[in-house]
């Protein structure tokens, strides 16, 4: 773990789960797990992006797209719908770029009270006045 490693692969030689190996690792003093927006495997990285454009750009499916980049063919059409930007072809570099704006922190805050169109304001009578 001190070199880096996810806990994912750390756990793979002990043949255990991730949970129980953050467990371990917390209990034992380790090192604390990386977080990040940079989760290995669960977002898709600039290079299958670039592959994702290029294969869009030869007419490619969805579904050969998928098994190209060894995704679903759901993650490829949730990514061109995305980001891409609207009239434009897709491209890698600005697809990420808008992924990378989407996952940052923090997220904008919630105004409250919410008022939704169907409720009126709060404090406000019946009248409108």
């Amino acid at each position: 773990m001190q070199a880096g490693d996810f806990i994912t692969d750390a756990v793979a030689p002990i043949d255990t789960s991730r949970r129980t190996g953050r467990r371990v690792l917390l209990e034992a003093g380790g090192v604390r797990p990386r977080r990040g927006r940079d989760l290995k495997g669960r977002c898709l990285t600039f290079a299958q992006r670039e592959e994702i454009a290029i294969l869009r750009a030869q007419g490619q499916s969805l579904r050969q797209i998928g098994a190209a980049v060894g995704r679903a063919a759901s993650t490829i059409s949730r990514e061109l719908r995305r980001n891409s930007v609207a009239g434009m072809p897709y491209r890698a570099t600005s697809a990420h770029a808008l992924a990378y704006e989407r996952a940052s922190r923090p997220k904008p805050a919630c105004q409250w009270p919410l008022v939704s169109a169907h409720r009126r304001p709060v404090n406000v009578p019946a009248g409108g006045q």
